[in-house]
């Protein structure tokens, strides 16, 4: 994913997932993709963004913290998450914030 998200006025909120893989794909690049369509659709996602070189960080938008919830709860969410437990993460850290302000050009 390249493009940068594009946002509603704030505020919104920002779930920021930093990680570390482990070695080999192990159906990684096919679970991410399949992760990126699904919260695309889930009520309440504003957008993502990532990038990956060594350190891989991705963020994604939503309008609320009851979407969060709702789009953690998901089930084949739950299963990336547990894969991600299982095999493809060496370490990781999950951040939510609140979105205040954003400018740009």
């Amino acid at each position: 994913m390249t493009d940068i998200a594009d946002t509603p006025a704030p505020p919104y909120y920002a779930v920021i997932f930093s990680s570390h893989r482990t070695e080999g794909d192990n159906g990684y690049s096919e679970m991410a993709e399949r992760m990126a369509q699904l919260a695309s659709r889930q009520p309440g996602y504003l957008g993502m963004e990532s990038a990956r070189e060594g350190l891989g960080i991705t963020v994604s938008y939503w309008e609320s913290l009851e979407a969060i919830r709702n789009w953690k709860k998901n089930a084949e969410h739950q299963e990336a998450q547990r894969l991600g437990h299982q095999v493809w993460y060496s370490s990781f850290r999950v951040r939510v914030a609140k979105v205040e302000q954003e400018y740009g050009i």
